[in-house]
């Protein structure tokens, strides 16, 4: 009889699933809660947003700092330019002035008349004779203030 109630009992079907209308929302009442009063912040939160601010603070010095010499940096290289086109034109202003006194110099040169000067040519043996004998004195003399290397 036992394997007859096994066999007997039929096999159950699945329930189907029951599709359920969904509600829509209910609007909502707005009515003034209270606001949850505020926790003090605990001791490692304030070091943190110190921390932080500190931080925060000297990369706004930094930043700062930059832009003034930014500033200051352009300012000098303004100025710079200023002088270097002032300094261009005197050198062309000089240049045209010089051309000038060249013109000047070859045409008071061209008037005048000079004697041809002769100059003897130079025994080049006596020259160098001369300049072995200041080498000489002049090693004397150093020996004699206590120079040790040549000046």
């Amino acid at each position: 009889m036992a394997e007859e109630a096994k066999k007997a009992a039929p096999k159950r079907k699945t329930a189907a699933k029951k599709t359920v209308a969904k509600r829509k929302p209910a609007a909502r009442k707005t009515t003034a809660r209270k606001a949850a009063p505020k926790k003090a912040p605990t001791l490692q939160t304030r070091v943190t947003e110190a921390g932080r601010s500190a931080f925060l603070a000297s990369l706004g010095f930094y930043g700062m700092a930059f832009d003034q010499v930014q500033d200051q940096l352009k300012s000098v290289e303004n100025e710079l330019e200023a002088r270097r086109k002032k300094a261009d034109k005197l050198y062309a202003d000089m240049v045209k002035r010089g051309e000038k006194v060249e013109k000047q110099a070859k045409n008071a040169i061209d008037d005048m008349e000079m004697p041809k000067i002769d100059v003897p040519k130079l025994d080049r043996v006596k020259l160098e004779a001369q300049l072995e004998k200041a080498k000489a004195r002049f090693e004397e003399l150093k020996e004699t203030v206590g120079f040790k290397a040549a000046a």
